[in-house]
């Protein structure tokens, strides 16, 4: 099996870019659609727990090994009352959701999400209500969560019965506040300083809490990057981490062009940190602002059969993207772009992770199933924690609709020093070529390579269905080491993973 195109790669273990944060694999949870009812909450499956919570949902989220979940939104978070989410069940209000124009029932609320996010290990990542409240709803919720009690609201989430606190870390301030769908749209100015007056009176109810201000809600927007400077320029000393928002997809049916779309997300990162940096200089700041690409994946498939949903209904199949093969390689090499920038992304989340264009999709009264975007995002969860190390490539390049000289390759590897492993993640974005990579690891030489996993279809259409998995992974690839050469034989269009140890 040989190939005209050859590629040759460098690793070496002292080519650190950083250690790679865990939640980089975080996901998102929004009150949208069947994300919260119907999937990971459905009292009446035969599969439901004690508290309505899908077991086999549950199970699915635990393979990916999610880290921290964002909640609970999204443009919800917009309009959210959160105090409509705790007490009796019995006692919540339904209301009128304007962000998706849909009855919220409340029957699932902050309480009963922390318990959820308990059963699959992972954190909450929370969201306040910037668009329609402000600083006293934010404390408020705040001191509900995370102070230990005494205090009316802290008092108040123990009569609800929960004696201890959640003790939430990290909370987004607000979500898209640049985007003009969202309820409450403000300018740069006006976000940055009521994001500020927040993050100073919640930092006074709880100093151990790290901030995420809103950044542009995608590249496309008219005030991307000055949206970022602005709103740093009143936060930068009260915040953590600056969020980023992008959703790719391929609606001309242009595969070449598709897959090289990663490279804009790789602009986009590039341009935020230097616009922090700049921030940082102009405050002579010694404080190094991260990243929280708290918003990514594909999304355009389901978006003319979401005009055609009534209303005013409850949990409709709304943003229910069906994967095929093609965008799980987008999402495969949208991931190595986040390792290539370990050292500023420290948070990402797949959004979302239940039916919402997400890697697991239920059947209302049936199963639980994997779409084709689930092995990608499950094999860099599980492989992809150390430390990122800088691959020094070369590979053919090809011009796109919209790229020029993009490789054909995309290439990551992290390097987990306590379990002596080294991973790395390729994607061929090659229609029809099979790539003959040389992999130079000298620094490596005593590493040997236990797997190969390869993602591969015929079929760029090809999709997962609950009834049949047509694009799963095998382990059959084909790499061979000898001395400190490692020789790899890359697929056409496919997603691979190859372990050493």
């Amino acid at each position: 099996m040989s190939s005209q195109l050859k590629a040759k790669v460098v690793l070496d273990r002292n080519y650190k870019i950083a250690p790679v944060d865990k939640r980089i694999y975080g996901s998102f949870i929004e009150h949208l659609g069947r994300a919260v009812y119907g999937g990971i909450y459905d009292p009446h499956h035969e599969q439901a727990d004690e508290q309505g919570f899908r077991k086999d949902v549950i199970h699915l989220v635990k393979e990916l090994q999610v880290p921290i979940i964002r909640y609970p939104g999204g443009n919800f978070v917009s309009g959210y009352n959160w105090e409509d989410g705790v007490g009796p069940v019995g006692d919540r209000p339904r209301r009128l959701e304007l962000a998706w124009r849909t009855i919220e029932t409340n029957e699932i609320g902050t309480n009963e999400f922390a318990d959820w996010a308990n059963k699959v290990n992972a954190d909450v990542m929370m969201a306040v209500n910037l668009g329609t409240r402000g600083i006293d709803a934010a404390r408020n919720l705040l001191e509900y969560t995370n102070h230990p009690g005494g205090t009316y609201w802290s008092d108040l989430r123990k009569s609800h019965g929960y004696e201890k606190p959640h003790k939430f870390k990290t909370w987004c301030l607000g979500n898209e506040m640049d985007g003009p769908w969202q309820i409450g749209h403000k300018t740069a100015h006006e976000y940055g300083r009521i994001a500020k007056e927040t993050a100073k009176a919640m930092r006074l109810v709880d100093p151990e809490i790290e901030l995420v201000a809103c950044g542009s809600s995608n590249t496309g927007m008219a005030t991307f990057p000055e949206w970022e400077a602005i709103t740093l320029d009143h936060t930068y000393e009260e915040v953590d981490y600056i969020s980023l928002h992008q959703y790719y997809g391929n609606s001309e049916n242009d595969p070449a062009n598709y897959l090289a779309k990663n490279v804009d997300m790789d602009h986009f990162i590039k341009t935020v940190t230097s616009t922090c940096d700049y921030i940082k200089a102009k405050h002579r700041s010694k404080k190094t602002m991260h990243l929280s690409f708290d918003e990514w994946n594909v999304w355009y498939h389901s978006r003319e059969a979401d005009k055609k949903i009534d209303p005013w209904t409850i949990s409709p199949p709304q943003l229910e993207d069906h994967y095929n093969f093609e965008d799980a390689l987008l999402v495969g090499s949208m991931l190595i772009t986040f390792l290539l920038h370990a050292d500023r992304v420290k948070m990402a989340c797949l959004a979302q992770l239940v039916n919402v264009i997400a890697p697991i999709m239920t059947e209302n009264n049936g199963r639980a199933w994997k779409q084709t975007i689930f092995y990608p995002y499950m094999h860099t969860s599980l492989y992809g924690r150390g430390i990122s190390i800088k691959p020094i490539l070369s590979a053919p390049k090809y011009d796109s609709k919209d790229f020029t000289d993009v490789p054909y390759i995309d290439c990551a590897a992290v390097f987990n020093e306590e379990n002596e492993e080294l991973t790395l993640f390729l994607v061929n974005k090659h229609l029809s070529e099979t790539i003959n990579l040389t992999a130079d690891i000298r620094s490596f030489e005593e590493y040997q390579v236990v797997e190969h996993l390869v993602l591969e279809n015929d079929h760029l259409k090809a999709a997962n269905t609950a009834e049949s998995q047509n694009v799963v992974p095998h382990s059959n690839g084909e790499s061979t080491k000898e001395g400190g050469q490692l020789q790899i034989i890359v697929p056409k269009t496919s997603w691979n993973v190859i372990r050493l140890k």
